[in-house]
């Protein structure tokens, strides 16, 4: 039998009102709760993201305050940074590559909600996985939209909504995002 949280992690309709998740994400809040009071050098910050996200590089820097669904679905690459205040729903997983620098208060969404209104009645929800290459640059204040694949060496403008995929090398803004330029153009 497949569990809510197999069916949740594989981007099927699942139950968040299950025990188990419910549980899982009592557990995230208790870490983001612990990491969130810390400061730059404070020695325990290591640990605790070792705890929310399972594996993390040693290189990467993630400024309070920093807030997750689960934690457990969140995969980054050496020399990661995200700035204050960023939100991350990993119902589905999310990758970011290597260097990889994402702004204040931006949100990767990997949540999901049916469109129809009967199915979306039952309290069902489901995800879509989010990827993001090597060396991006995401703006502050954008969001990242469920199912998205951002390329390498790409650029999210500020404030952005991005709702399609991002190729690499490729600079994108606005509402919904749109390519300006290739990274070739502006060199």
């Amino acid at each position: 039998m497949t569990s809510e949280k197999q069916k949740m992690m594989a981007g099927e309709l699942y139950d968040p009102g299950d025990p188990e998740l419910c549980e899982d994400r009592k557990r995230a809040q208790r870490l983001m709760s612990r990491y969130n009071v810390t400061i730059y050098g404070d020695d325990t910050r290591p640990a605790l993201l070792q705890q929310l996200l399972g594996t993390c590089p040693e290189a990467v820097a993630l400024r309070a305050p920093f807030y997750v669904d689960y934690g457990y679905n969140i995969h980054l690459g050496e020399g990661v940074f995200f700035n204050y205040g960023c939100v991350c729903l990993d119902v589905c997983p999310i990758r970011i590559g290597a260097k990889t620098q994402i702004g204040p208060y931006v949100q990767l969404l990997t949540a999901d909600h049916p469109r129809d209104g009967a199915t979306r009645d039952t309290g069902l929800e489901f995800g879509r996985p989010i990827t993001i290459g090597d060396n991006v640059w995401i703006g502050g204040g954008a969001l990242i939209l469920p199912g998205i694949r951002i390329g390498d060496a790409a650029v999210i403008g500020a404030g952005s909504v991005v709702t399609r995929d991002v190729a690499p090398g490729v600079t994108v803004a606005g509402n919904p995002a749109r390519a300006l330029r290739a990274a070739a153009e502006e060199a």
